[in-house]
């Protein structure tokens, strides 16, 4: 007998869902990220631990995906017709990302979960360098590679998000810009 069952877009699954990942982002803004566990993350979303535990498995899993989700398609890639201008107004739009402090504590809080925590930090925003530059090269100009222009410009904004307190001046990530495209 063939199945009815079928999964439903936006059921108790996906409720579920935004109330955990609702939860484990208030809970790294109000404390640091070893006092949050996933029971405090269940009983602040209102959810049986057991539920967590079984569609995450881990506090690194259940980190990994909030990161993911949160760092997944909230920079819009410019398309003005230069590369230069696209990269300034992409690059400013990350450090004004990254100058968030709730940004900061899930950033903190996935990188030390694991070790594939900074792929969840990393991954979109190389995917958004990458539509840049390739069509940079469509239109017949020169460009990067997304290694060389991830190391010249996500490298910085990220070291100074994580490990400093110096702000970041959109003069300063324009000369970011400016160093890789020489």
């Amino acid at each position: 007998m063939p199945s009815t069952t079928s999964t439903r877009p936006g059921g108790r699954s996906a409720r579920v869902r935004a109330a955990v990942h609702h939860a484990v982002e208030e809970l790294l803004s109000e404390n640091p990220a070893e006092a949050v566990t996933l029971p405090l993350i269940a009983a602040r979303a209102g959810v049986h631990p057991t539920t967590v535990y079984r569609r995450w498995g881990s506090l690194a899993e259940l980190l990994s995906e909030v990161a993911t989700s949160r760092f997944s398609g909230d920079i819009v890639v410019p398309d003005s017709g230069s590369l230069r201008e696209d990269l300034e107004r992409w690059a400013i739009d990350v450090s004004t990302d990254l100058s968030d402090p709730d940004t900061v504590a899930l950033m903190r809080a996935t990188l030390g979960s694991a070790a594939e925590g900074g792929c969840a930090c990393v991954g979109d925003r190389h995917a958004q360098l990458d539509a840049m530059l390739e069509r940079e090269r469509s239109r017949g100009g020169k460009a990067p590679g997304v290694q060389t222009a991830a190391d010249a410009l996500l490298s910085p904004l990220y070291y100074r998000a994580l490990f400093t307190t110096e702000p970041m001046e959109p003069g300063w990530v324009r000369g970011l810009v400016r160093n890789l495209l020489r």
